[in-house]
Order: structure tokens, then C-alpha cells, then sequence
């Protein structure tokens, strides 16, 4: 509605409004009858012209019925329109997620260079994280470092140097039902025939080994083939490949390793090995590919990690007794006895896997999907993030950034889901609870992983390592995790 204004000016100067109209909608300190505001008069103003303090600008208007249906219906447009705005906003935020959802499903069955036909690339602008990288609240005055998940890791070494028990040979696991034999011992603790069917995975004689190559080897050439831009897959001089990882902000790099180190200490021999290099178009190691460096705007001096890059690796759907329909992995589960070696072989992989997550506050795993499940009720059937199987059947627990740092700083938006994993779980190997008793009654956890951190990374001083605050809350975790132990012992143990 236009309302067109009859003005003249007063002997005095003054704008008068017609004669006949009633100030209605406000006077000259903008308060109207109804309470509303009118804003002061700069067309006015800038003009030259004055309003006099007693003068209305705005004929009769709000009192009729006519100005009455006006205003109800400006005011119900005006939440209507607000209403639909946040719809908007949902559903952006719904598509957003099922897209990284099936973004990530696809990337699981693709191949990086150099992997033969296990992997096709994946479109590097699509690579990138959703949902939990608006989550991920960013630490403030950090300098960039890099970036989150990727396909899997590290070098073209083949699923051959995923090294084993013994003489590198795997003991035969039957494939028929378990007969006989019980899956769970001393109450809580998986048997020890399996534990003897369980490969060494990544053995510290071949971590070392390979940290030592991938520190003096030159990278002759850097691609995509590692998830997001930011990071690149590298092929060393003698033709091995590795995942150089570079991202967002420090607190990946560093809880990365930290927490490569971490499961060093408790024995835990599934994650890839990993070696710190400083970027330096002055070094041997990196001067092939200074111009590929620039190109990619990563910083001179950079502290960056390279992790063993595998050929030949699946995505892991969560097993039933994990899922949010089930009552959890315990030892009166019937169904353990029904499952082949193979399937509690696997079985026993994940509840490693979620006691080290659920130490280093790693939600970006089987957390996130719990997380999920509040609009994607069929998030568990699909593969679980950052997690991979090798043709034998062995788990791989690739990207763990979100872990430890990352974590901890985040802690209190993802606890409940953390809380709810753990819960899900009271069967342990027992080396795993071993050591995780041990450093609940020494409570040194931090020394323990300072030393060996130190000891096997010269870049470590440069990298740093926990925070005062950060450190407490790794023991803390400890400890919980040992009396979560002790209630499952108390529950179960006289089964």
C-alpha cells in the first residue's frame, strides 16, 4: 500500500501535514498511539527542511479497519516468512549430510594411483567433509597445518606387508561355526586360541623400519589420491607411496600422531605407521617437487606427516552386535558361539576399537554414525568412517586427527555418544586391558607417551605435545575406561 503525502511548509519553515488528518502513528519523537517507532526524517533533513516536534509525517492510518487488516496481515507474512527460512535451513542441513553420507560410501570403493583397480579417484572438490567439519569448531590463532579424512593410507606397499604373527603366516581360522571352544574367557576376556589366530598387524620392527625410509627417501612425485586437495599422495624414489598429510589447522598433525603413539602404547597394532617431515624446498627430500609444493600453497617450514599407504582395502559395515537395535557386544551373547573364527576375529578388532576411541575422543568414527542416526536410521548398514579392512580380514584405523586434540576440545559435544559406544562393550583382549590397568594404577600415562613419543620422533619438539589440561583428560579417560572394565568383570564375570 502507497500512501501519498500532501506537505506544505509553515510561515516558520515547519513541514505541516494536511489539514484534516490526525496524527495517529506517531508524533515528533516517533512514539505512535500502538506503541510502534517511526524512524527520524533524513530525506528531510538532508534537504534542508525541519519537522516541528508536534507534527505528524504520516496521515490517519491506524485506527481504521482497513490499516488493522494491513498490519495483521504484514505481521503474519513476516512469520510466515521466518518460518520457512528455517525450514530452508534444515533441509540444507539434512542434504548436506546424506550427500557426505553417500559421498563417503563411494569413496570407499574407489581407487588412488598406483592401487590397480581397488580405487578410482574420487573428484577432488568433493572429497571434503560435511556435518562434522561444522562441528569441528577450529582453534583459535592456530597456524595452518592440514586437513581431515582421506582415502586409505599410505605407501603402494601390498596387504603383504601387513605383517603377522610368527613367520608371517596366519593360522588357519576355520570357517564353520566355533564348536566346542568358548569365544570368552575369565568372564570378559576373549579366549586365548583366538588371540593366537589374531595377526601382529603392523609389528614395531616394520613401523620402525619404515619411519626410518620415509624420513631419507626423496618424493619424486605429489598427486591427488588422499581425500581432500590438502593432501597428497607422494611416491618416493624407489617407488613406494605414502599419504602426506596437510590441512586445516596444528591440532590434526599433532593429535594424528599422538595418537599413532598412543595405541603404540597400548599395544594396539592396527593403525599404519607414521613419520613426521618438514616441508623445506631446500631439502634433498622435497626438492623434486617444489614447484607442486607451491602450486598447493603449503607453507615452507611446515611440519607434515606421511602414513604407509595400502593397496587392496575394503570399507567395514558395523557388525550387528553393535548396532543401535542390538543389546551389545557381552559375553551372554548366544551368538558368539554361532560365529565363525573369522567373524569373532573381527569382533575382537572393534572392541579394540572402541576403547582407543573412546580414549582419545575420536568421534569421527562409529561416534559419528551413532550421531547420525538422528536422520539417517540406515547410517549403520553403510561403511563406518575411517576404517578398513585388508583381504585377509584385518582392520586398518586410518585418519584417527580427530583423536586426542581435536578431541578433547570438542569433548563436551560429543560425549553422550562416546559414553553410549563404550557402553556397548564388555568383552576386551587382555593384553588391552592389561596395559590399560597399568596405567591407571602408575597413572603416568603421560610420561609414558611423552617418552615414547620423544624417543621416536625427532620432529616431536617442534610438533609439541599435550597441553597441562589435555594430558589430565587422556588420564582421566583411563581410568574411566578401567572401571568401566571392572563393572563388566562384576557383571559378568561368573558366566
Amino acid at each position: 500500500m502507497r500512501v501519498v503525502l500532501s506537505r506544505r511548509l509553515s510561515s516558520s519553515g515547519d513541514l505541516e501535514e494536511p489539514r484534516g488528518s490526525r496524527c495517529v502513528c506517531g508524533t515528533g519523537n516517533g512514539t505512535g498511539t500502538g506503541g510502534a517507532r517511526l524512524p527520524a526524517a533524513p530525506l528531510l533533513l538532508h534537504r534542508g527542511l525541519k519537522t516541528s516536534p508536534s507534527r505528524c509525517l504520516i496521515p490517519s492510518c491506524g485506527n481504521s479497519p482497513r490499516g488493522r487488516r494491513v498490519f495483521a496481515m504484514r505481521a503474519f507474512s513476516a512469520n510466515l516468512f521466518a518460518l520457512v527460512f528455517l525450514c530452508a535451513l534444515a533441509s540444507v542441513f539434512y542434504v548436506w549430510s546424506v550427500l557426505e553420507t553417500r559421498l563417503e560410501r563411494h569413496k570407499r570403493g574407489l581407487s588412488v594411483p598406483g592401487a590397480g583397480s581397488a580405487r578410482r579417484g574420487l573428484p577432488e572438490d568433493l572429497s571434503a567433509k560435511t556435518f562434522r567439519a561444522l562441528l569441528a569448531v577450529p582453534a583459535a590463532q592456530r597456524p595452518p597445518s592440514w586437513g581431515t579424512r582421506e582415502a586409505p593410507n599410505a605407501t603402494a606397499q601390498t596387504a603383504g606387508n601387513y605383517h603377522v604373527n610368527g613367520d608371517d603366516k596366519r593360522s588357519a581360522a576355520p570357517e564353520g561355526a566355533v564348536k566346542m571352544r568358548s569365544p570368552v574367557e575369565d568372564g570378559i576376556f576373549w579366549s586365548d586360541w583366538l588371540e593366537d589366530l589374531l595377526p601382529a598387524g603392523f609389528t614395531e620392527e616394520h613401523a620402525r623400519a619404515w619411519r626410518e625410509r620415509a624420513r631419507t627417501h626423496r618424493v619424486v612425485k605429489l598427486e591427488p589420491g588422499c581425500g581432500r586437495i590438502s593432501n597428497q599422495l607422494a611416491t618416493f624414489a624407489d617407488g613406494t607411496k605414502a599419504c602426506v598429510r596437510y590441512g586445516i589447522n596444528a591440532d590434526q598433525v599433532q593429535g594424528e600422531t599422538l595418537t599413532y603413539y598412543l595405541a603404540g602404547l597400548l599395544g594396539i597394532a592396527n593403525l599404519p605407521p607414521l613419520a613426521l617431515s618438514r616441508l623445506s624446498g631446500d631439502s634433498d627430500q622435497w626438492a623434486a617437487v617444489r614447484t607442486r609444493v607451491g602450486g598447493l600453497q603449503w607453507s615452507d617450514r611446515a611440519v607434515v606427516s606421511f602414513t604407509e599407504w595400502l593397496s587392496d582395502l575394503t570399507g567395514v559395515v558395523t557388525p550387528a552386535p553393535l548396532r543401535q537395535e542390538s543389546g551389545g557386544l557381552h559375553p551372554a551373547l548366544g551368538e558368539l558361539r554361532n560365529k565363525t573364527a573369522a567373524e569373532l576375529l573381527e569382533l575382537m578388532q572393534w572392541s579394540d576399537l572402541i576403547a582407543f576411541d573412546y580414549l582419545t575422543a575420536n568421534f569421527d568414527r562409529l561416534v559419528s554414525n551413532l550421531f547420525s542416526l538422528q536422520w539417517d536410521s540406515r547410517v549403520m548398514e553403510r561403511d563406518t568412517n575411517n576404517l578398513l579392512r585388508t583381504p585377509r580380514g584385518d582392520l586398518v584405523f586410518i585418519d584417527n586427527e580427530a583423536g586426542l586434540v581435536h578431541g578433547f576440545r570438542v569433548l563436551n559435544m560429543w560425549e553422550k555418544y562416546h559414553n553410549a559406544v563404550l557402553s556397548s562393550v564388555c568383552v576386551f583382549r587382555k593384553r588391552t586391558a592389561q596395559r590399560v590397568a597399568e596405567l591407571h594404577r602408575q597413572r603416568d600415562t603421560r610420561t609414558r607417551l611423552r617418552d615414547l613419543y620423544r624417543d621416536s620422533e625427532p620432529l616431536s619438539l617442534e610438533l609439541g605435545f599435550l597441553s597441562d589440561e589435555h594430558a589430565g583428560l587422556l588420564q582421566d579417560r583411563i581410568d574411566r575406561l578401567h572401571q568401566h572394565m571392572l563393572r563388566c568383570k562384576e557383571k559378568h564375570g561368573q558366566l
